[in-house]
């Protein structure tokens, strides 16, 4: 697909995404939408990429739907769409819910509506001292969308998660700390430098596989009713890693104090019972 809306950059192992409508601040469209589900599909695909930083180009990360259709813009009824009955924030969150590799959320500005919702099944949210945050959908009339009943809750607490879908009200980076929204606030210069440092950590340092396998038991297991779910999973996860060859070279490179060289891959060389959970349609 050629990206109009995005830009998809790698170096050193690392994707950079950058949402690129400064001139809208990045407001989140049907063709943004499609482009994101492509290049995350990608990315998964591609064994050069071991994680992925998504910002946005110029002020704002995403400054939420673009409004420019006016009030029409949420009456979906004879438009042409991806799926009629289904919004775009929900089908990017559900791709990113998916990808086998860690993805960072670098906002490096205003992140309203879709453009904080989108964030959230991402794992790790760093925030320029700039951003502003905004669950605003109850003062457009609408819902929270992209899956975010699900999700804010998950990551922030329901009484945290309430607060600010009922006001509606834009807050800043220092509250969505507190609240746990992000995990850190840095300077506006240094927002990209601590994502890439984060990323570099995980593609110089780990497994792929020990991280796609991480990463889904992380997430899954937030649905689970009980201990013994994550006990099965993980002990079949470990039982298989332990005859794998990362396995092997991790011991080995601890034992030899050096680097570590994994050799396996997050498209090929996953476990057959990988997904051990039931897929659902997500495009």
């Amino acid at each position: 697909m050629h990206y109009e809306e995005i830009r998809y950059e790698i170096a050193d192992r690392v994707l950079t995404l950058t949402l690129q409508r400064p001139d809208k601040l990045n407001a989140f469209t049907e063709r943004m939408c499609r482009e994101l589900i492509d290049a995350f599909d990608h990315a998964d695909a591609d064994d050069a990429v071991r994680a992925v930083v998504v910002t946005g180009a110029g002020r704002a990360f995403c400054a939420g739907a673009d409004l420019s259709s006016g009030g029409g813009t949420f009456d979906y009824e004879g438009q042409q769409r991806i799926d009629d009955h289904r919004d775009g924030g929900g089908l990017v969150s559900l791709r990113i819910f998916a990808m086998r590799k860690p993805v960072i959320a670098a906002i490096n500005g205003p992140a309203v509506g879709v453009g904080v919702t989108m964030t959230l099944p991402m794992d790790i949210r760093i925030a320029s001292s700039a951003a502003r945050f905004g669950f605003v959908f109850a003062r457009r009339g609408i819902v929270p969308e992209a899956c975010s009943s699900w999700f804010l809750p998950r990551v922030v607490g329901i009484g945290q998660a309430l607060e600010w879908t009922y006001s509606g009200r834009l807050f800043g980076a220092d509250e969505a700390l507190a609240g746990r929204l992000v995990s850190r606030v840095v300077a506006p210069d240094a927002l990209l430098p601590t994502a890439y440092a984060v990323a570099r950590e995980i593609a110089d340092n780990t497994s792929a596989v020990s991280i796609a396998l991480t990463r889904a038991l992380m997430w899954r297991m937030l649905g689970a009713d009980d201990p013994m779910v994550a006990h099965q999973a993980d002990s079949k996860c470990i039982y298989w890693l332990g005859s794998a060859a990362d396995a092997h070279e991790g011991v080995s490179s601890f034992l030899e104090k050096r680097p570590p060289h994994f050799t396996m891959s997050a498209s090929k060389d996953l476990p057959p019972f990988y997904p051990w959970w039931p897929e659902r349609r997500f495009k």
